[in-house]
């Protein structure tokens, strides 16, 4: 790895994105209220990529979720678990908002996340790169790009205020947020925002926000797209990958499926393939177990392909975000009529 892990935090959304929780219906909400550390049921491989993620000793594993307060104890029981350390665990203030009329809010993610994402980025230093894990089921890919673009200093005040206004935002809640905004130091820190696609949405629903975005059916790709770039080991990645056939019955095929699904996209290359396989002949015997036939086989499929040598670097295109904000709130909205016909 490229030893500037110091210099880089990931972001972390839960609902969905680590946890595979349910709020289409009242009947969900009310299940995952209910629900006990031990009834709550983590996204596969989400586990063994934050693990390894916290192994390469990052700046920060900063946790966002839209889940309200009252969740704190249950959740944070979930994550010791699963073997998570987090350094900051942000949940949404629901309730406090609640008794202040102000009901919107219990929907609001615009409003409340890239508030979060603004405050938090006040207190890291400026030259901090950031990597950000959200889902497809209600606004992160807008929201993260959004504030990916404040921080670089792309958006100005005019256009996130005329964002926060489209967004019903709480018109007290705004000159705070455009401050905020307004006082960061601009640098293009944020590298690459991964959209974890539980309802099933089409990749190309996102080229309009970049290659800076990479959506991802299982945690096997992001993990691959990070082992590229230097980010995670081989065997960070392969204990990812094992973690799939374990808990999934991943096979060979799936797993080459899911690299060569990357490669189509450009996200990356054969080098990821070379890393691979180079942790797999340097491991001890025993270090996959049961799971390393699989995955020799896998990184045998991919290397018989044609490839091309390194993936193609994110850009960082200029996005209309008022024109935007509809487009993507259309998208969500099919996505959770998607969700509900299941």
């Amino acid at each position: 790895m490229s030893g500037d892990e110091q210099s880089l935090v990931y972001r972390w959304d839960l609902d969905k994105t680590y946890l595979r929780t349910e709020f289409d219906t009242l009947r969900d909400l009310l299940r995952t209220a209910l629900e006990n550390a031990r009834q709550k049921t983590t996204v596969p491989g989400a586990a063994a990529l934050l693990r390894e993620l916290r192994a390469t000793r990052p700046a920060g594993i900063f946790i966002l979720s839209g889940s309200p307060e009252q969740m704190r104890r249950v959740l944070e029981a979930k994550l010791r678990l699963d073997g998570i350390q987090w350094d900051t665990f942000m949940l949404k203030p629901s309730l406090r908002n609640l008794l202040r009329g102000r009901l919107r809010f219990v929907r609001d993610q615009l409003g409340y996340k890239l508030g979060a994402l603004l405050e938090s980025r006040a207190t890291i230093l400026p030259h901090v790169d950031e990597v950000l894990f959200g889902d497809d089921a209600e606004a992160d890919a807008f929201i993260y790009s959004l504030y990916a673009d404040i921080v670089a200093g792309r958006v100005g005040s005019d256009t996130l205020l005329a964002v926060l206004e489209r967004a019903r935002v709480y018109p007290d809640d705004i000159p705070e947020l455009v401050l905020r905004a307004s006082r960061l130091p601009h640098r293009d820190a944020c590298r690459r925002i991964f959209i974890h696609l539980d309802r099933v949405s089409a990749p190309e629903g996102f080229d309009e926000l970049g290659r800076r975005l990479c959506p991802f059916y299982n945690y096997l790709q992001p993990a691959l797209v990070l082992l590229e770039e230097d980010l995670l080991s081989g065997a960070g990645t392969l204990r990812v990958a094992a973690e799939l056939v374990i808990q999934q019955a991943f096979t060979a095929d799936a797993l080459a499926a899911s690299y060569q699904d990357l490669a189509r996209r450009q996200h990356i290359g054969r080098r990821a393939v070379e890393l691979l396989r180079e942790a797999l002949d340097s491991a001890e015997p025993s270090a996959f177990a049961a799971t390393e036939t699989v995955l020799r086989a896998f990184c045998d499929e991919v290397a018989s392909t044609d490839l091309p040598a390194r993936s193609v670097p994110p850009e960082s295109p200029a996005i209309d975000y008022v024109a935007l904000f509809s487009r993507d709130r259309a998208r969500a909205r099919a996505a959770r009529q998607r969700a509900r016909s299941r």
